[in-house]
């Protein structure tokens, strides 16, 4: 997923010899002609309904895998819109209000993506959980200050180090009135009735590798 993630899976066709599929969510007008990888393309920086449903597919993929599975993740600039998959009990709506009101609050990309990543149901390293026991490398484009992979893309294989908490912080901070359902997602987050995204020592991700 990402704004380069099409010309990432061109390259990766070009150069892989043994047997691939999969699927590219990417930016409308960023596609590229690829043979073994679909690409779809969805709306960026507001997410739209195709990139729910690529986001969603792309979980779906991952998911039932064995340890004899590789996972290759093409993360790029871009992929924390066009990954767009509400955690359960949050709309298509909900994270497109948040994501309208963070993109004009002046909040810097890394408190932008502690919220979506917490909104999320693959983003803050949740996609590499789903591919577990399968062995996941992560090629990761930077686009942010200090290059930290928790942040490229909103981390979909990497370990997140924020928490809902600071995800209320986020929204408080600028002064961002959510939905009732994140808010209702958030408070339950940070009161632990709802799971936390992985953290740096999480067994579940010892087989997963970020370059």
């Amino acid at each position: 997923a990402g704004k380069a993630a099409a010309q990432m899976a061109a390259a990766l066709e070009r150069a892989w010899d043994g047997p691939l599929e999969g699927l590219i969510v990417t930016r409308y007008g960023y596609g590229e002609a690829c043979k073994r990888i679909e690409i779809v393309e969805a709306a960026h920086p507001v997410p739209d309904e195709k990139g729910r449903a690529a986001a969603g597919r792309i979980l779906e993929k991952v998911k039932g895998l064995t340890a004899e599975d590789l996972v290759l993740c093409l993360i790029s600039g871009g992929a924390s819109s066009l990954l767009a998959l509400p955690a359960p009990g949050l709309s298509l709506a909900d994270k497109q209000e948040v994501n309208r009101a963070l993109l004009k609050s002046g909040a810097n990309i890394g408190e932008m993506n502690t919220v979506r990543k917490h909104l999320s149901a693959i983003k803050g390293g949740r996609l590499a959980i789903a591919a577990q026991p399968a062995r996941v490398l992560s090629w990761l484009i930077s686009d942010v200050p200090n290059d930290d992979p928790g942040v490229i893309g909103s981390g979909p294989t990497v370990a997140d180090r924020t928490t809902f908490a600071e995800a209320r912080v986020v929204l408080e901070k600028y002064r961002i009135a959510p939905p009732a359902a994140v808010r209702e997602h958030l408070e339950a987050g940070a009161t632990g009735k709802i799971e936390e995204t992985p953290k740096p020592a999480d067994p579940r991700l010892k087989c997963v590798e970020t370059i």
